[in-house]
């Protein structure tokens, strides 16, 4: 080192100075600012990416998050429309059941009034017929009767006890 010190020169220190300076002017006005403008430029340039990035991650959620609500919506309308359509089915089978069970009470209904129409009409067949046949009997009866006088006078007494009595 002191061989340094020995062989140091003044005017060679200054104008290793100076043209240092002049370097660094030079490189700072030609160097450092474009040098700086392209770090800034790729500085902003990362910030920006970082920010679209961010952004569209926002947007990615916030389109997930609308997605799984109407996934969400679409499963309760289709809830809905299931439970609507089982309450449909099961109000059309009580109505058809209540509809099939008015219909047979009506046949029975409708059996039972021609059942009796029919009883009736056979009932009073069956009058006509004992009393067609009571009368003719009857007859054959009065007629033997009334056939001889002795019958016929007895008859009479008996009819007129029994006229008097009620």
């Amino acid at each position: 080192m002191e061989e340094l010190l020995g062989q140091f020169s003044l005017g060679l220190f200054i104008l290793q100075f100076v043209i240092f300076i002049g370097l660094v002017l030079l490189l700072k006005k030609f160097a450092w600012k474009p040098i700086l403008d392209a770090v800034n430029e790729r500085e902003e340039g990362i910030k920006n990416a970082l920010l679209s990035a961010e952004n569209a991650k926002k947007e990615m959620q916030n389109l997930k998050s609308d997605n799984e609500k109407l996934l969400a919506d679409a499963r309760a309308e289709r809830d809905a429309m299931i439970k609507e359509a089982r309450e449909i089915k099961e109000k059309m089978i009580n109505d058809a059941k209540l509809e099939a069970q008015a219909t047979g009470e009506k046949m029975i209904e409708q059996a039972k009034a021609a059942i009796n129409s029919e009883k009736n009409a056979a009932m009073a067949e069956l009058k006509n017929q004992v009393s067609s046949l009571s009368l003719e009997i009857a007859e054959k009866v009065l007629r033997d009767e009334l056939s001889n006088k002795e019958s016929q006078a007895k008859l009479v007494e008996k009819m007129l006890g029994d006229a008097k009595l009620n």
